[in-house]
């Protein structure tokens, strides 16, 4: 039971608490008006995606008697603060708290875990890892291509990918409007200020936030990302250039490693049968252009069987997206989309962020749901 004074001296300074990026918001499975302590005995550790889980047996003298799982945040966020399933041996005894699973099973998020008897806190995360990750990073231009093309990708020979630190969710340029990172409004009352709903649309949108978000596709069905939401993933996207193909690929963190084609010349998108011209696809189908700079893709054929962002937005089949990629520097790519459907809203509408470089790094091991014997 032992970690680096350097980890330590972190957890002190974060008061360690848990920063939640997770596949969910917590509200959605579990009740935080009813808050649980309960001490047990460590019978398995379930290092897995979408979120790690530790089982323990509840004696009666301890609490609520039953073997209960403990539900915590993904292994990448976990493992970028410094934890590993080994901190942990089976057998020991901890004390978890935190609220109980609004279905009344036995599951709790585990708010803070703590080590008996030496009541060190175990798995909390380290809120500002990233922070310090992306302060350490050399500043520059973009790189180019030959040709003087700014590139989407890393420097040659090296590698990284960009993340989302910019945006919880697609909300209409200028209106500044609080929501966390998963897109949850802190005041369900702006909801009529985040984009220019058609009525039936305003109150999906409104009911998908009063449930937080528990109906999300993506969450119960591990429906790939489509659309802005691709670029709003808490594990980021790599932007990999084929040029002699004429094509891009957006590889994607989150979900389970999906990734979306887009060509840069004017070929229709044609499957292996005859084409997709009457089969509406999760990610659409994508062409772009250069002009100057920036990278202009207009797609269309979505079907609406996902989220198209984070919060719950709604769209129709008669979504249209124009999204613009300028790379501004080394570390910044600038992401600006037009939302055009006809079916969900009054008028076009555009939402902006930027994204930031992360240097030297794989995209992050995080499958929706690990395939596990």
């Amino acid at each position: 039971m032992k970690k680096s004074n350097t980890w330590l001296l972190i957890c002190a300074i974060s008061l360690c608490t848990f920063h939640v990026q997770a596949h969910h918001p917590v509200a959605a499975k579990f009740d935080e008006s009813n808050p649980v302590t309960l001490t047990g005995r460590v019978t398995e550790i379930s290092w897995a995606n979408p979120h790690v889980h530790i089982f323990i047996q509840v004696d009666e003298a301890l609490g609520e008697a039953g073997n209960w799982a403990i539900e915590l945040p993904s292994t990448v966020e976990l493992e970028r603060s410094g934890w590993t399933p080994e901190d942990l041996p089976i057998g020991d005894i901890i004390t978890a708290s935190g609220p109980a699973a609004i279905n009344g099973s036995e599951q709790l998020w585990g708010n803070r875990i703590s080590h008996n008897p030496d009541g060190l806190v175990l798995f909390s995360t380290n809120e500002d890892a990233l922070g310090v990750l992306l302060a350490s990073r050399p500043a520059g231009p973009s790189p180019q291509w030959p040709d003087g093309q700014p590139r989407l990708g890393p420097p040659p020979g090296g590698n990284g990918y960009w993340i989302n630190t910019g945006s919880g969710s697609l909300v209409e340029e200028g209106q500044g409007i609080p929501m966390d990172s998963l897109g949850m409004l802190d005041n369900i009352n702006d909801a009529a200020r985040v984009a220019p709903f058609q009525d039936w649309a305003l109150d999906l949108y409104r009911l998908r936030q009063a449930s937080s978000l528990k109906d999300d596709p993506g969450f119960i069905f591990c429906i790939p990302p489509g659309g802005p939401r691709q670029f709003q993933q808490a594990y980021g996207i790599q932007l990999v250039e084929q040029r002699n193909r004429e094509r891009i690929f957006v590889l994607i963190g989150g979900g389970n490693h999906n990734w979306r084609q887009i060509f840069t010349d004017d070929r229709d998108q044609v499957s292996q049968t005859g084409g997709n011209d009457d089969n509406p696809l999760f990610y659409g189908r994508s062409r772009a252009h250069w002009d100057g700079d920036t990278l202009i893709i207009n797609s269309t054929g979505f079907n609406e069987s996902f989220w198209f962002s984070n919060g719950g937005l709604p769209h129709t089949r008669l979504l249209q997206l124009e999204e613009r990629l300028t790379r501004t520097d080394l570390n910044t790519l600038h992401y600006a989309v037009t939302v055009n459907d006809p079916g969900a809203y009054t008028r076009s509408w555009t939402s902006s962020w930027d994204m930031q470089w992360v240097p030297d790094e794989e995209l992050p091991q995080y499958y929706c749901q690990d395939n596990r014997l």
